[in-house]
């Protein structure tokens, strides 16, 4: 009997640590007589112990994430950020060059009519001063000689410094600034409405803004402009015309093999590129030198005839019977007056900085028909039925009227033939 309970009994120990081991789902704890069973809840066979790994894995993944990579859209924000900031600085310049250029304009309206007024008083003065030379009224002689002598020093004085900076050709530049920097906005905003920007459109925007304010600076002194130059050349306010790979893949997509360029457009561009050359930009070099001539005319004549008028005022009343300086002094202010009012109310130097920017216009034409001849495969330069409607509009001309400039391209055609010039706008 002794011998069956310690049997049951290790079956039972034997039993219960078998189901320690494999996690039994319930538990029955003995209890009195007349005691309720307590049943536990089933527990889940076996733990998985891998599942525990691979969360514990995961975990440590997500705490080291790798870097964030820039995506293609990262880099288009970029360059559209980049695009506007050079739009912005650019809307900038525009209106401080519209700012300086109404002053300077003001400026010749303000010294034009001073001068003239100094000018028109001191020979007034020195006319008075001859009157007193004689009689009772005499001893006021001094006063009157002497204002007049001060003005006349003072108006040969500031004829000169206005003769040096021509406030009517700095007005001039800063109109034309103006007018080129809103244009180069305008490019820039087209540029983002129709595509997405690239690298080049951001070095092609800086290489403009930069000849920009080569050609036409801000700073009175001292990059200011050469008002009298030793040789008149064309204003240059644009780069080295470039053809770019992103036009190239535009006229691809076209379809058209030849990009729109054929046999007949190229002779046509070649002999508006002869007649630019020849005769539009030619003029216009030539007007610019006969302008710049009267001007150094004008700007040495003026304070020449304020400073002998100065003279002539000084030496009024010694001798007492010589009407020499009288006439000096009187006829010389009054000279002075009509050479200032010719050269700044003419503004004479505003007409030569015209001339030099219509020059420039026409020879910037001319950098954009070599740089597509020049190209040797058809497909990477600009579209050709475009380019060409572009030129026509610029010229002033209708598309019809450019065959007719197909003749002159031919090497038999003289320079003497060409009787037209390309441009009808100026």
């Amino acid at each position: 009997m002794a011998t069956l309970q310690l049997g049951s009994n290790y079956l039972l120990s034997s039993s219960s640590f078998s189901n320690q081991r494999r996690f039994c789902a319930s538990l029955h704890v003995p209890s009195p007589l007349g005691a309720k069973t307590v049943s536990l809840p089933k527990l889940p066979a076996l733990i998985q112990v891998e599942e525990l790994g691979l969360k514990g894995h995961n975990n440590s993944d997500v705490s080291h994430t790798q870097p964030h990579q820039p995506t293609t859209a990262d880099k288009d924000d970029r360059l559209v950020a980049k695009l506007l900031a050079i739009a912005e600085a650019v809307a900038d310049r525009a209106e401080m060059h519209a700012i300086i250029g109404d002053q300077r304009n003001n400026w010749n309206h303000l010294f034009l009519h001073s001068i003239n007024s100094i000018n028109l008083t001191a020979s007034l003065m020195a006319g008075i001063s001859a009157a007193l030379t004689v009689g009772e009224a005499a001893p006021h002689l001094s006063a009157f000689k002497l204002s007049s002598v001060v003005l006349f020093a003072a108006a040969t004085g500031m004829m000169l410094i206005v003769n040096k900076i021509q406030p009517s050709q700095l007005a001039e530049e800063q109109r034309n600034a103006t007018r080129l920097w809103k244009q180069l906005e305008r490019s820039i905003h087209n540029t983002l409405a129709h595509r997405e920007p690239a690298e080049s459109d951001i070095e092609e925007a800086l290489e403009k803004v930069l000849a920009l304010e080569k050609a036409y600076p801000l700073p009175l002194l001292p990059e200011m402009l050469e008002k009298f130059p030793e040789t008149v050349e064309p204003t240059r306010w644009w780069p080295k015309i470039q053809r770019r790979g992103q036009e190239t893949k535009k006229a691809c997509v076209n379809g058209m093999a030849s990009n729109g360029w054929s046999k007949e457009l190229e002779e046509e561009m070649l002999g508006i590129h002869r007649v630019l050359k020849t005769k539009d930009e030619e003029k216009y070099v030539r007007l610019g030198k006969l302008v710049l001539n009267i001007n150094k005319t004008l700007a040495i004549s003026g304070p020449l005839f304020a400073g002998m008028a100065a003279i002539g005022a000084g030496l009024i009343g010694s001798p007492v019977d010589s009407p020499v300086p009288v006439l000096v002094g009187v006829v010389g202010g009054a000279l002075a007056a009509v050479v200032n009012t010719v050269e700044h109310g003419g503004q004479v130097g505003m007409v030569f900085e015209l001339f030099r920017n219509c020059g420039g216009f026409y020879r910037r034409l001319q950098e954009e028909i070599e740089s597509n001849l020049r190209e040797s495969e058809v497909e990477k330069r600009e579209d050709g039925e475009l380019f060409r409607m572009k030129m026509a509009l610029q010229l002033g001309r209708s598309l019809s009227e450019l065959k007719g400039f197909a003749s002159y391209a031919s090497p038999s055609s003289q320079d003497e033939d060409i009787k037209e010039f390309a441009g009808k706008l100026f």
